[in-house]
């Protein structure tokens, strides 16, 4: 099983991608937390993405690239995995196919999580996160049993900047001009699914399952 996840930040990608990844048993592989291992880890690539994101910048697509590649050789992604949040554009997604052809892989599906705004909204705006060992909870759907007291820790927890409302809507600008063409690339390939990203996990789990069959 290999699945690329395109959708708006708040369409519920991440969360079904780690259901999915546990049942499944295949990699649950996010550019983000790429990044932040090979960082965390002063490998060769991490110090250089470093010197990127320290200076403010975006990291090259070809860095994040060669990252992906590694991954990709690693045990735990051999039986399969699921990309959560690369590609984001068309450039990136014509790299990654360059990739996958020279590593001998193939998707099965792209799956585009079609979220309205006013739910992306719900989901991120009410998302706290803890400030020091990073639990995740949700004010509505996953209320710490304390407010603002970090399960797991105890710490405070705190609402990331790009979580606040009036970030959340800039971003899904910038999706809408970047990353949404990404549905028409894959459509061309035939391999486009779309699951609606309103739903809840029980609700759209049975409609995933019905695609990965």
């Amino acid at each position: 099983m290999r699945l690329i996840f395109l959708g708006p930040p708040g369409a519920g990608k991440g969360t079904m991608a780690k259901v999915l990844s546990k049942r499944y048993n295949v990699a649950h592989l996010s550019t983000g937390d790429l990044l932040r291992a090979n960082i965390q880890a002063r490998t060769s690539l991490g110090k250089e993405a470093a010197s990127f994101v320290d200076n403010g910048k975006l990291v090259p697509d070809q860095l994040v690239i060669e990252m992906m590649r590694q991954r990709l050789r690693e045990k735990d992604a051999k039986p399969g995995f699921i990309l959560d949040g690369f590609p984001r554009t068309t450039e990136q997604a014509k790299a990654l196919d360059q990739l996958l052809q020279e590593e001998e892989m193939e998707v099965g599906h792209a799956i585009n999580f079609d979220a309205s705004d006013k739910k992306i909204i719900e989901r991120l705006s009410g998302r706290r996160i803890c400030g020091k060992c990073g639990a995740i909870y949700h004010l509505k759907n996953i209320p710490p049993k304390q407010p603002g007291i970090c399960d797991q820790c105890g710490s405070a927890l705190i609402q990331r900047k790009d979580d606040a409302e009036d970030t959340v809507r800039k971003r899904l600008e910038v999706y809408r001009k970047e990353t949404a063409p990404l549905i028409d690339y894959y459509e061309r390939q035939k391999l486009l699914r779309t699951v609606p990203g309103d739903l809840n996990v029980d609700e759209l789990d049975p409609i995933l399952k019905k695609i990965l069959v």
